[in-house]
């Protein structure tokens, strides 16, 4: 499958080469088989935004699943809604306001799941610098009916960093299962990169699962399957 084939793509426009070349790097880390495509600064290489550039971008961003388009600074929007607009059909782009790094992450894991387009705009505007959806833990889970529990070594040096978290969470997406993922008095939805990386769960130390539904014995299972071969780290 080349990158970005039968998936939603994204943009990400900002005042600077290096910021959109910086962000669009680490969200396609997390989403291989995403289009990320980053537009940064002017035509003569200085902060700013270049409207042909971001015209050619969402173009070659959409694969047939449509672009979400996220951006730094308003003039940075303003570019980019001009683009939109003149698209021939600007009901294929969709423009996120959200955290520019976080937007990016959570809107590729998404992506890369295959979710729909107004489904990856949705994660990209849930994002947020505090990661909130690490929250005290509920000792009540455990006592849930069915659910499956297991306890995981984190065998990759650097634990739920952003690659293993959105590896973590790419796996879950694909079940109907019900996650989550503790380490110490914290817990995190698994289908949210950010709120796995909020965890700050390191290498070496262990995690304990919980999952409810049709599938939650399976994606324990592929859980610990990735722990045990380090996250293909």
């Amino acid at each position: 499958m080349t990158a970005g084939a039968g998936r939603v793509g994204l943009v990400v426009v900002s005042h600077s080469d290096m910021l959109a070349n910086g962000v669009a790097e680490l969200a396609a880390q997390m989403a291989p088989d995403v289009a990320v495509l980053p537009v940064g600064g002017t035509e003569e290489g200085g902060l700013g935004t270049d409207y042909g550039a971001v015209v050619e971008a969402l173009a070659d961003a959409d694969s047939g699943a449509g672009v979400v388009v996220l951006y730094d600074l308003g003039s940075a929007k303003m570019t980019a809604e001009m683009a939109v607009e003149s698209a021939d059909d600007p009901s294929r782009y969709t423009l996120v306001d959200a955290p520019l790094v976080e937007g990016a992450v959570a809107a590729s894991v998404a992506a890369q799941g295959g979710a729909a387009l107004a489904d990856v705009a949705a994660a990209a505007e849930r994002a947020s610098g505090d990661v909130p959806a690490a929250a005290p833990a509920r000792p009540e889970l455990q006592l849930v009916p069915d659910a499956v529990t297991a306890e995981v070594l984190l065998t990759n040096e650097v634990g739920l960093h952003a690659r293993p978290a959105a590896l973590l969470a790419r796996t879950v997406a694909e079940l109907d299962a019900d996650v989550v993922v503790r380490y110490g008095a914290e817990e995190a939805n698994a289908a949210s990169v950010l709120a796995l990386m909020g965890l700050s769960a390191p290498g070496g130390k262990s995690i304990t699962v919980v999952a409810t539904g049709k599938d939650a014995g399976e994606a324990v299972r592929r859980i610990q399957e990735l722990a045990e071969r380090g996250f293909d780290d």
